[in-house]
């Protein structure tokens, strides 16, 4: 057995160890209640402050509902028609005047200097006619007796009024009763290649 002051020095030892275990599991204690109390308020707090995504946001204030929301009938909207601007109101409003519409050309009409009634044949042999130019039967030519040559002729099928305007590059024809000898291609403008010799009317255009 130790002496007595060693066993006193270890009563002590063991008083003071108790009460120093005693006082840090108080102290253990209080902050974890502090702890504890402490969660449930900020999570308070939070809720209080942040909005919650369950909660619906506030109406805003709605108009007074329309007839039709009440059952009635709702009044027809005034149509909208586009008006459309006459073209010179256009024009004038962008500062430029109207353009002018253009104008129909009128067809000179050329002054007959001489006419008749005669009958016309036609011809298609190559040949030197007497203007000293070759023949072409595709030209709209003529053979007269006594007009300059480069007249121009109008000659009019009595049969179907139909007309074409020939030059007289050619003398001819030298039979009775016939004042014309038009080239193949006149004949067919006046639609006369079938029977050969039609009644025509003609007039003298120019002279030369």
């Amino acid at each position: 057995m130790g002496s007595p002051v060693r066993r006193l020095l270890r009563a002590r030892l063991r008083t003071i160890l108790i009460i120093s275990g005693a006082a840090v599991a108080v102290l253990s204690l209080g902050a974890f209640a502090l702890v504890r109390s402490d969660g449930p308020a900020r999570t308070a707090r939070a809720a209080q402050t942040e909005p919650t995504a369950a909660d619906p946001l506030a109406d805003e204030p709605r108009a007074e509902p329309t007839r039709a929301a009440r059952g009635g009938t709702r009044s027809p909207e005034p149509s909208r028609k586009k008006t459309k601007t006459p073209k010179s109101k256009r024009d004038s409003a962008a500062g430029r005047a109207p353009e002018p519409a253009p104008k129909a050309k009128k067809k000179k009409k050329r002054k007959v200097l001489e006419s008749g009634s005669c009958e016309a044949s036609y011809y298609w042999q190559g040949q030197m006619t007497a203007s000293g130019e070759p023949f072409d039967p595709s030209d709209l030519t003529a053979a007269h007796k006594t007009l300059p040559m480069g007249s121009k002729v109008r000659v009019t099928n009595k049969n179907n009024d139909r007309s074409v305007t020939v030059r007289i590059n050619d003398r001819g024809p030298f039979v009775s009763g016939r004042c014309l000898d038009l080239s193949r291609a006149a004949m067919k403008k006046v639609g006369g290649t079938g029977s050969g010799v039609i009644p025509v009317r003609y007039e003298v255009l120019s002279r030369g």
